[in-house]
């Protein structure tokens, strides 16, 4: 299972952090604890001073990292986030009840100074250097949102939601400090600009789209990317001694290519720091592994599978309705929580998770398990049924869907696709699983809509805009993070109206209103929040479970 930040979505996705379960057993959610309250993290927080100085931190990850830029359609990447937070500058950091506070070492103040329109000024650290030597500044502000904005086709952005709202960039009162003026209000501000990028690497679309290809070209944070071993499979960060804030602990962070069965293994033998632990497979060879801790968190996690109504059958609305109602997700989620210690709640809401303030649940009656009236719906669409449980045609044609999973899901996702292929089945659907390579599975397949069902997460939205990119309607032959292409005018204008709200009580109530439209439209099946259980090697502090929050790798280390 893919799993992918939309943003700017700090939201990365994707790594394929990918779920390892069997599916097998009866479920007994009720014996499990609910999940942690709100914003609950665990990380052993602990001060730098309790930490020795250097060792290696070693993690796995599910493919190699070829674009290193964020922003542009093949980097919105789980992997490429977390490689971007250690080398770009990060203007703001979200703490574990996801409140963004600005970073001391990039941005010393940042406030709205006019409303009307609206003006965010930025004031720099004049420390704050790119490894060219050049000072950050206004020009990088101007770099990044010229190439954002969607207004030059030729920048193959992920996302251009709030940079398409702002009006200009200019210097401020002296080098040091930045104008954004707004055309448009754009409540989410402190989203826009993380990472920064230097106007050096993005001034040009060839820059902005080759550029950051196989390497970090510029960079300004506390690693630098030391060597890329595509035998080995491994990136290697260390420490930049040109570095103006404090020193990381560790000496090196490896970052080690692993499927997930693979990384369970290595965990279990002592090559790598960190698994994940939130599937019962998992959990149960991890509770008792020695030399490491569980730790169990809450945060922004998203399980769900995208319809692509481009083409066929699926772009007849009601078809897709009729897949959202013949799925039992109550049953998906209750194969995900088997063996676990907490549960795995259903999602009602695209925009927030059950713990969040915000979270109403508006699927019904789309996200609700109703056979017969998804078998009416195909009845009504002209998809015919021969009987005898085969499956349904129309004008010559079979109802065939293709569920295309990547080569590195693991045991869940295989399992939670065949299981989806069943249901489908009984109400006249064939559904055909094909597996792809994994580093073909975004580029080849989801990007370009070379699929019928796909399986994967969004996680970190916490920023309720930065998932616009998931709804809104492709143009301009961008598809942006809306893989199946299926929105509408109302979904738009809603979510339009919702960013640009200052009133949070007002914004949530445009935010429910187009999450209600987007069940009605049938653009996913949501699925459920799932579990933070990592398994991290005792000693380590500083990291796992950051709850709505960010891991500064600068202060993770080993206790003395």
């Amino acid at each position: 299972m893919q799993r992918l930040r939309v943003w700017s979505a700090w939201a990365v996705a994707c790594v394929l952090t990918l779920l390892v379960a069997a599916c097998s057993g009866s479920p007994a959610p009720d014996r499990h604890p609910a999940l942690p309250t709100y914003g609950t993290s665990d990380i052993n927080s602990r001060p730098t001073g309790a930490l020795r100085a250097g060792g290696t931190l070693t993690l796995p990850i599910a493919q190699m990292v070829t674009q290193f830029n964020f922003d542009h359609v093949d980097g919105a990447l789980d992997d490429v986030w977390t490689v971007d937070s250690m080398t770009e500058p990060r203007l703001f950091t979200r703490d574990v009840k996801g409140v963004p506070h600005a970073v001391p070492e990039y941005l010393l103040a940042a406030s709205v100074t006019g409303t009307s329109p609206q003006v965010v000024t930025y004031r720099l650290n004049p420390k704050a250097r790119w490894s060219d030597g050049t000072a950050l500044g206004w020009r990088d502000f101007a770099a990044q949102w010229h190439a954002l904005d969607g207004s030059d086709p030729r920048y193959l952005v992920a996302d251009t939601s709030g940079y398409d709202r702002i009006a200009s960039v200019s210097q401020g009162a002296g080098p040091h400090e930045v104008r954004v003026t707004f055309k448009q209000p754009y409540a989410d501000w402190r989203r826009l600009f993380t990472p920064l990028f230097p106007a050096a690497g993005y001034d040009t679309p060839q820059r902005f789209n080759s550029g950051w290809q196989g390497q970090l070209p510029i960079t300004a944070g506390p690693f630098k990317l030391e060597a890329v071993d595509k035998t080995a499979q491994t990136l290697t960060f260390v420490p930049d001694p040109r570095w103006w804030g404090t020193r990381p602990r560790l000496d090196r962070i490896v970052f080690r290519v692993l499927d997930a069965d693979a990384a369970l293994q290595a965990f279990l033998n002592g090559e790598v720091d960190a698994v994940n632990a939130a599937t019962s497979e998992a959990y149960a060879q991890l509770e008792k592994a020695r030399d490491s801790d569980l730790r169990i968190g809450s945060a922004w996690d998203e399980v769900h599978i995208t319809l692509n109504g481009a083409g066929g059958a699926l772009a007849d609305r009601s078809v897709r309705n009729a897949v959202q109602q013949a799925v039992d997700r109550t049953a998906l989620a209750d194969v995900a929580a088997e063996g676990l210690p907490v549960k795995v709640p259903l999602l009602g809401n695209h925009f927030f998770m059950t713990n969040q303030p915000g979270y109403t649940d508006n699927s019904r009656p789309y996200g609700s398990y109703d056979p017969e009236a998804a078998e009416r719906a195909l009845d009504a669409a002209g998809w015919k049924s021969p009987g005898d449980g085969r499956t349904r045609v129309k004008d010559g044609h079979s109802l065939t869907l293709r569920f295309v999973l990547s080569e590195g899901t693991n045991r869940l996702g295989e399992d939670l696709a065949q299981l989806v292929q069943h249901m489908l089945a009984q109400v006249g659907f064939q559904v055909v699983i094909q597996q792809v390579p994994a580093s073909a599975y975004a580029p080849q397949y989801l990007e370009k809509g070379n699929f019928d069902l796909a399986i994967f997460r969004f996680t970190g939205l916490t920023y309720p805009s930065s998932a616009y990119a998931i709804y809104r309607r492709p143009e301009k032959g961008q598809a942006f993070q809306n893989y199946g292409g299926v929105g509408s005018a109302e979904v738009d204008k809603l979510l339009a109206q919702a960013v640009g709200t200052l009133d949070e009580q007002a914004a949530k109530k445009l935010y429910e209103r187009a999450d209600a439209e987007i069940w009605k439209l049938g653009h996913d099946i949501e699925l459920y929040q799932r579990p933070q259980i990592l398994a991290v090697r005792k000693g380590l502090a500083n990291y796992g479970v950051p709850g709505l929050g960010d891991i500064d790798f600068s202060r993770v280390g080993w206790q003395k």
